[in-house]
């Protein structure tokens, strides 16, 4: 169309009237000398005669003149009107869903011009819509990082920005899934391996009593303690794997509004008793009003109790346990549990809060740890909308959660 001259419809169709104006005069103009010819010779001139007397000069090469010139409209303005149609067709094809529908540009005029618009609507869906499909062989393939390119104000774009989250979505269901399954069979060889650690303990002392291989009463109350003391040992380790996987199953929660400064200083009385018998004391800092958050106080308090317990167990040396209450400037109340006994290794803080980890092995063992109670206390801080953190250094180790506010929601 770019070779051609352009003329707008408006011309076309003022060009094509003027000509069937000017044809139509020419026609009148010799139908008229025609009719003078004929009319003075018989009998040819009989039936012009009858219709001048009966119709009228006038009205006949009046109604002669219009009939030849929408004859001479019609034939003109075909090839227009069969372009526009042409196009018609073309866009209905492309609305019954044949996007790829092109329409052949046959003059430089607005029709023209609508059909290079249509062919390049045509082109860029089409091509859009195999880039989209692409997309999505890929996903089909299992390729769930692959993004397809995202068009700006387009509907399209739309429709590849949602494939695009869809795919996000379920790459990150199927990566849970995996985690989950990973989770599980490490959940099984973790409880595997400390299960049969005091289970064969309590089977070699038992067979030592049942094939009476002890010397004394005495030695066998001694082998009965330590078997007793594993079988307490395993007690707690089944009892604390049944809280971890109801936790973590979708424990039923009762959220009330609840004052952590209360809630804190009652847990710390209910500690008095080991306190003393460690030689240490509880400092609690808060301010005067109430903290409150959204919580199950039933739940939480385990996860409490767990913190103050370690403190207890880890931080003797430091001889008090200090507590922060605070309300952070993002509305978060902030719960600082900090001891001053041996710190917690480096190496050891990003996996502190993992399934069966035991920063010291023989420590825990001594302190009947089981390596679930961090793990547990962080899955009962999660199920509440928290979150738990700890640092350690040579001076204090500080074990701090959060939870939203109740005045922040």
């Amino acid at each position: 169309m770019n070779n051609k001259l352009y003329i707008p419809l408006r011309w076309k169709f003022l060009i094509i009237l003027t000509l069937c104006t000017g044809l139509t005069l020419l026609f009148v103009l010799l139908g008229r000398l025609f009719v003078t010819y004929v009319i003075v010779h018989p009998p040819y001139n009989l039936p012009f005669i009858w219709m001048i007397n009966h119709i009228g000069s006038t009205p006949l090469s009046l109604v002669t003149a219009i009939a030849f010139f929408l004859f001479l409209y019609i034939i003109a303005t075909r090839p227009i009107t069969r372009y526009a149609k042409d196009i018609s067709a073309v866009l209905q094809d492309m609305a019954d869903g044949q996007l790829n529908a092109s329409a052949k540009v046959q003059y430089a005029d607005e029709l023209g011009t609508i059909a290079t618009r249509i062919n390049s609507l045509s082109g860029q869906i089409d091509s859009y819509l195999q880039e989209i499909n692409h997309g999505l062989s890929e996903i089909a393939k299992g390729h769930f990082d692959y993004d397809i390119s995202v068009r700006e104000n387009h509907e399209l774009g739309k429709i590849a920005d949602s494939i695009n989250l869809m795919s996000a979505q379920l790459n990150h269901s199927i990566q849970e899934e995996r985690n989950a399954e990973k989770t599980k069979n490490d959940l099984i060889t973790g409880v595997s391996h400390d299960l049969r650690t005091p289970l064969t303990s309590i089977l070699g002392f038992l067979e030592i009593i049942d094939k009476d291989r002890y010397k004394d009463e005495v030695e066998l109350r001694y082998y009965m303690n330590i078997a007793y003391d594993k079988a307490l040992s395993l007690k707690k380790l089944i009892d604390d794997l049944f809280e971890y996987t109801r936790i973590n199953n979708g424990m039923p929660l009762h959220l009330r509004p609840l004052d952590m400064s209360d809630f804190l200083g009652q847990l710390a009385d209910e500690f008095v008793p080991s306190l003393e018998r460690a030689g240490m004391t509880i400092q609690i800092h808060a301010p005067e009003q109430p903290l409150q958050i959204r919580a199950d106080g039933d739940q939480l308090v385990r996860a409490y109790e767990n913190l103050l317990s370690n403190a207890i167990k880890y931080g003797s040396k430091g001889k008090y346990i200090d507590i922060y209450i605070q309300e952070t400037e993002d509305r978060q109340i902030s719960v600082q549990i900090c001891n001053y006994g041996d710190p917690i290794p480096k190496r050891d803080l990003p996996f502190i809060f993992d399934r069966f980890y035991r920063v010291e092995q023989s420590r825990s063992k001594e302190t009947g740890g089981t390596g679930l109670g961090l793990a547990i206390t962080k899955s009962i801080i999660e199920v509440h909308e928290g979150r738990i953190s700890v640092n350690s250094d040579s001076n204090q180790t500080v074990f701090e959660t959060r939870f939203p506010s109740v005045s922040s929601k």
